[in-house]
This record gives C-alpha cells, structure tokens and sequence, in this order.
C-alpha cells in the first residue's frame, strides 16, 4: 500500500515591510488547517522560532515555495533573498513591497544621509546633541555586535535575484492568498514569470462608479468633499489611481467611496504608473490656459508620493538623483 503523498514544504519571509503580508497569511482563517493537511510550514521566523542557520543548513532547492515579502533596504534583506533562492524551488514576490517596493521604497525619493539626519536629528522626540547614527558593528565584553548596513536605495526582490511569480497587494486579500496556495498545492500555476492571483485589466474596469466623461476645475483631497458614491471619483475632483492600477482587488477601496491608491500596481498596458497617472490627469482638466492648469494641478498634494506609493522602486525613476 503507498504512503501518503509528501507534502509541499512552504517558506515565508518578512523583509522591509510593515507585516501586513505575515497577518493577511492568517486572514485565510480556518483554512489554515486545510493547509497543514497539505504542506509543512519550514521557516516562517514571524511566527515560529526559526534562525537564518536552519535555512543554511537546509539542502538546495530543499523548500519548494518560498513567498517572500518585503523590499531589499539593507544588507541582512539581500542576504536573506540570496540564501533563499539558492534553497527554494520557487520564489515569489509576496505582496507589493517584494514586487513594487511600496512605502518603504518612498525612501528613494532622498539620500541615506538625508533619511538618517531626519530620524536621528530632527524629530521632535529625538534628543541626540552628539548625533550618534547607527554602527554596523560595536566591541561589547561579551563580544562584537552586529547590525546590518543600510542601503542608499531601496530595492525590489527581483532587481537582487530571480523569481518565478508575483503576487500583488497591500497586503494580498485572504482569497487571493488561498487561491494562490491551492494553484501551487495543485501544481496549476502559469508558466514562470506571471502575476499570480491579480487580473490584466486596470481597477477602473471592475469599479461600478459610474463614468460620464467630464472635466474638473479643481482637485479635492478625500477628507474636503462629500464625494458622490454613484459616480467617478476622479471626475468629482479625487486623485484615484483606477485607470493605472491592475485589477483584481474587486474595487474594494472603490467600494467604500475611497479613491484607490494603486497597491495592486501598474496594468498590463501600463509603463510607468505615475506617468500614466499624469496623463490621466492631464485629459480630465478643464481648461486651455497654461496658468490654470497649472494652479489645477498644484492642489494635488505630494503628486511624486501619490504616484509613486506603492511603485517607486519599480518604476522608470527608481530613485531620485542625490548629490
């Protein structure tokens, strides 16, 4: 008589990233125990004692489905990203930080020396007259302690190693997740290289607000006006990201009269989403003259920020130039 069927040997990882992605896993709820019939959980440090030495010791290829969250901001992320490849049979970049690098990628909007004299020097509860900055390494008596550099530019899991599939949001939907674990359990995933559990429309495709294609005068920040639940949030005067943001959400945000913001990251047809956004921008302003668009467009707060949200350290810009 033959055994049982071995079970799929699952890794997750927590980069930099809010840990959002490590929750959503435990949003599938009572799944989870369908999951354990299925496959071994080998090394998830967020939830179980784990050390970077079990991965080291485990043989290549040993993992067949690592879901690895987070961007790359520092030395122990790539090290981790690096060793991980080399363990795992799949590698996925869970959640939109690992594929677009989402807020933490924000950062790449200044220099390092910038971000470290804002936090160390000049927040209000911040009391450092001798301004102290971290040390990757300090000789105590019972020995030397280590912390890991931090990186000039934040960075996508992808632009360090190679990887087979990702799946988008911030964070995933429980849904999403458990249809993407069951396409792995069913060895049902599309060839190497796709977006898993997202669609190849943009978001303005599954909003139900209706479009009546006018034009504004002005822009609104959510919190200013009442916005019309049965219409285009866009054309009452709310910076949504709809029309540059693939779907596969279901419009949720869309759904609660809040404009989306582009977690889900750029559509199929999309380059870059904050310049398509501009372009999206520019054809819903209802005017001619140079100096009014121009003060149009100036009340949209932090547009780069906007934009870029969730996208920066994917998009053609990357980062901003430092001196």
């Amino acid at each position: 008589m033959s055994g049982k069927p071995e079970k799929l040997k699952l890794g997750l990882y927590w980069a930099a990233s809010c840990g959002g992605c490590e929750i959503a896993v435990l949003e599938i709820a009572e799944r989870l125990l369908d999951l354990i019939q299925v496959a071994d959980i080998v090394f998830w440090p967020c939830a179980m004692d784990f050390k970077i030495a079990d991965v080291e010791a485990m043989p290549d290829k040993h993992i067949d489905v690592c879901l690895f969250n987070g961007a790359i901001r520092n030395s122990e992320s790539a090290h981790v990203a690096k060793l991980l490849r080399q363990k795992s049979k799949v590698l996925v970049a869970f959640g939109s930080c690992a594929s677009e690098g989402c807020i933490p990628a924000l950062a790449n909007f200044y220099s390092k020396e910038a971000l470290l004299e804002r936090v160390y020097d000049e927040t209000p509860s911040t009391d450092n007259p001798t301004k102290i900055r971290p040390q990757t390494t300090y000789k105590m008596p019972e020995g030397d302690l280590y912390l890991p550099e931090l990186w000039d530019t934040v960075y996508r899991l992808q632009d360090i190693v190679p990887i087979e599939y990702t799946v988008p949001g911030c964070p995933p939907i429980a849904d999403q997740i458990w249809n993407v674990i069951m396409a792995i359990v069913k060895q049902q995933l599309p060839p190497p290289g796709a977006i898993v559990g997202a669609g190849n429309k943009v978001v303005c495709d599954e909003c139900t607000h209706e479009k009546r294609m006018i034009k504004i005068k002005k822009f609104h920040r959510p919190h200013e006006i009442q916005a019309d639940p049965d219409y285009c949030l866009l054309e009452q005067g709310i910076v949504c990201l709809g029309p540059v943001t693939r779907s596969g959400c279901g419009a949720m945000c869309l759904a609660a009269n809040m404009p989306c913001r582009g977690c889900y990251g750029p559509g199929d047809e999309v380059l870059d989403i904050g310049a398509k956004m501009v372009s999206a921008i520019g054809s819903i302003i209802d005017s001619q003259n140079e100096e009014e668009i121009a003060e149009i467009v100036s009340e949209i707060v932090d547009p780069a920020g906007t934009f870029y949200r969730f996208g920066m350290a994917g998009s053609l810009l990357r980062r901003a130039r430092v001196k």
